[in-house]
């Protein structure tokens, strides 16, 4: 049993571990958030629900030792910053203040999966949401294995080995061309030191050093691994125009001037990106949405 702090959200919390409803590895069935993860022991599979005011954490399969063991992690409770945060930075600007007073129970969650969670990452870069989407269920689907437990339809990530030994072609069919094929391929080589980083600065050394992946991506993976609450999504598609038009009413923006808003929150600048996205504060658009791409056929 799990104890979690007052006012605490979880749907708001979790909700960076899917990739929606029918996400392959990690959501919502019924009133139970599923989550899965390749551990040590063999895959885990993760159940959290809600039982009055605590959440109620069972684990299956030969990692369910080590799943449960990490649940309050997942759940976003081990996100000590938090407090500090909506006691004292959030009120540097009228917004924030005000959106953190609203989400004032959303917390981080850490999974400890770095690799996992570079594999969504390296498919959502350059691409729309659908194609990203897209592409990581079918990843998932033709390289992982079937999770345990009694939820159906939910799979364990695949083993980093195997997509390293998979030549870059046989992504093709899924969606995904050579380019983000070959950084998934480097990425799954050193898996295990990406895994074993430790800490979110060793883990963005680490990832950055990759040929294909950048601030971005390890901005992205860090967040959710490790729960890293100043990780900023540098070179965003979306992100710099929401802050702008959050902060400073300004329709436009650019990472320069998305970090300039963002410092006077330093230690806390990714949580605020992440509340001001929960809280549908985004920048008017203009203009055709990007086109839909497939590279099956090549």
């Amino acid at each position: 049993m799990l104890r979690p702090p007052d006012r605490y959200r979880f749907a708001a919390s979790v909700r960076s571990l899917s990739m929606g409803r029918y996400d392959p590895c990690a959501r919502w069935i019924g009133d139970t958030f599923w989550w899965t993860a390749r551990t040590p022991a063999g895959p885990g599979t993760l159940a959290l629900r809600r039982h009055g005011t605590d959440l109620t954490a069972v684990g299956y399969g030969p990692g369910a030792d080590q799943v449960v063991a990490v649940a309050d992690a997942v759940a976003g409770l081990r996100d000590d910053g938090a407090d500090h945060f909506h006691q004292h930075l959030a009120k540097r600007h009228p917004v924030v203040g005000d959106v953190a007073r609203r989400l004032s129970g959303v917390r981080l969650p850490a999974t400890g999966q770095v690799f996992a969670r570079t594999l969504r990452a390296v498919l959502e870069q350059k691409v729309t949401g659908v194609e990203a989407y897209r592409a990581y269920a079918a990843t998932i689907r033709r390289f992982g294995t079937p999770a345990p437990g009694p939820a159906a339809g939910l799979w364990v990530s695949p083993d980093p080995m195997v997509i390293a030994a998979a030549p870059y072609w046989l992504f093709h069919p899924l969606g995904i061309e050579q380019r983000r094929a070959e950084t998934l391929r480097r990425a799954a080589r050193v898996a295990t030191r990406l895994d074993g980083s430790g800490d979110p600065a060793t883990a963005t050394r680490r990832l950055t050093s990759l040929s294909g992946i950048g601030a971005w991506t390890a901005a992205e993976v860090v967040r959710v691994a490790y729960a890293d609450a100043d990780a900023v999504s540098v070179g965003d598609f979306h992100l710099p125009n929401t802050v702008a038009w959050a902060l400073a009413g300004e329709v436009r923006g650019d990472d320069a001037r998305m970090l300039d808003l963002l410092e006077p929150f330093r230690g806390h600048r990714g949580r605020v990106c992440v509340l001001l996205e929960l809280a549908g504060l985004h920048a008017p658009r203009f203009g055709p949405r990007s086109p839909i791409r497939s590279f099956t056929r090549y």
